[in-house]
């Protein structure tokens, strides 16, 4: 399976040759950068294992977190059984697998309304899948530990995500990693004041599911990179034209209207793909669509 990755990296990297060949006094790097999937959302996609096994991904984000700030927490992994989860996850980071778990998501079951919401959700997240374990707090992955949160805050108001970013930080000396799924158009104003902390390690900037972005994603990319210079962006498409038709690029134009040019930036940081269902469904990462 990892060679299945090694030829979409390759296609893509042998096009990144060709333009430094086309114009040397370019500089330009020769790697897509890591890669990253989301799991979760159907259950036809198969096994957190099996999603590490792949080869295909150096990171796999567990979504969703979907319900939180009206006192109740709702994981949603659209119909996969919890209780395999925790020993998936402790393998996939055996194999050298960032895991992370995203909060949020495209439903509007979740909000913060007040501070405490946000201290809170920090002391569930803390205790139910961080490092923590406090008598009454539930761990749905047992003793597993993932290794940070996304927020993928999609729906709702913009509240108190700000302080919820420094809370989670403050855990282990900044050692729980924190990312953010962003919309393309920038700003994310949902996400805005989260962001203005600078404790986020990476951003996943989506080029789907956001109409403004239709056209102009390269400008768009350019912006967050600039705003965020100690942040790694990704490039966030989608896997299969069934998820978002207007939004799919094929390994074509994934590179030539956006690599090619963000491939140089500083902190770019490589790509982000919806999801594993329709990655495994198209063999979009494997190289098999083209």
């Amino acid at each position: 399976m990892a060679q299945r990755r090694l030829t979409v990296l390759a296609t893509l990297a042998m096009l990144l040759l060709s333009s430094c060949l086309a114009a040397p006094a370019v500089a330009q790097q020769s790697s897509i950068g890591d890669t990253v999937v989301f799991w979760g959302r159907n259950k036809a996609e198969g096994s957190l294992r099996e999603a590490c096994d792949s080869g295909l991904y150096t990171t796999v984000i567990i979504s969703f977190l979907s319900a939180f700030g009206r006192g109740s927490y709702k994981l949603d992994l659209s119909g996969h059984p919890v209780v395999p989860v925790g020993g998936d996850i402790k393998y996939c980071q055996s194999k050298g697998k960032t895991v992370l778990l995203a909060i949020g998501g495209q439903g509007g079951e979740y909000y913060l309304p007040s501070s405490q919401a946000a201290a809170d959700l920090d002391d569930y997240l803390w205790n139910a899948f961080l490092g923590g374990g406090r008598s009454g707090v539930a761990r749905p992955f047992g003793d597993a530990v993932v290794n940070g949160i996304d927020f993928f805050i999609d729906q709702g108001a913009t509240e108190h995500y700000d302080e919820l970013a420094r809370l989670l930080h403050a855990h282990n000396n900044g050692g729980v990693m924190l990312t953010a799924t962003a919309r393309c158009g920038f700003p994310d104003q949902r996400l805005q004041a989260a962001l203005a902390t600078g404790l986020f390690s990476r951003i996943h900037v989506k080029l789907f599911s956001d109409g403004r972005c239709t056209w102009g994603r390269r400008e768009s990319l350019e912006k967050w990179a600039a705003a965020y210079p100690d942040s790694r962006i990704f490039v966030g498409i989608v896997a299969s034209p069934e998820a978002d038709r207007d939004a799919y690029m094929s390994h074509k134009d994934l590179y030539f209207d956006v690599l090619q040019f963000i491939n140089k930036l500083p902190n770019y940081g490589g790509i982000m793909v919806w999801n594993r269902y329709w990655d495994k469904k198209t063999g979009y990462i494997n190289g098999d669509v083209f």
